[in-house]
């Protein structure tokens, strides 16, 4: 069974304000980082905040599409979420293991 328009659109709601967080923390990071690693950090916080405004831009066009619209457009950024997820957790993932290094 598909998930309700609206509870689909604040289960993104809440994935983005997660990432936020995500790259909030990462931001603070490298700050306390070297100067090569902060370079690093900073090339992929830009990433992952490109990828936020993707989300967030999707998110629009879903709470604006109409509803004969609304099961193609969520298909379509189903695609999206999964992308930006894997993304997120590829950066926290490098993060960590810099840290570690």
């Amino acid at each position: 069974m598909k998930e309700k328009r609206e509870d689909y659109q604040h289960k993104i709601e809440s994935l983005l304000d997660d990432w936020r967080a995500d790259i909030d923390n990462l931001r603070s990071k490298a700050k306390n980082a070297t100067s090569e690693a902060r370079v690093k950090y900073e090339e992929q916080i830009d990433n992952l905040e490109l990828k936020l405004d993707e989300g967030k831009s999707k998110l629009k066009d879903l709470k604006e599409s109409g509803e004969e619209a609304w099961d193609s457009i969520r298909d379509g950024a189903d695609t999206i979420w999964d992308t930006m997820k894997a993304t997120f957790r590829e950066a926290r993932e490098k993060f960590r293991d810099e840290d570690d290094n």
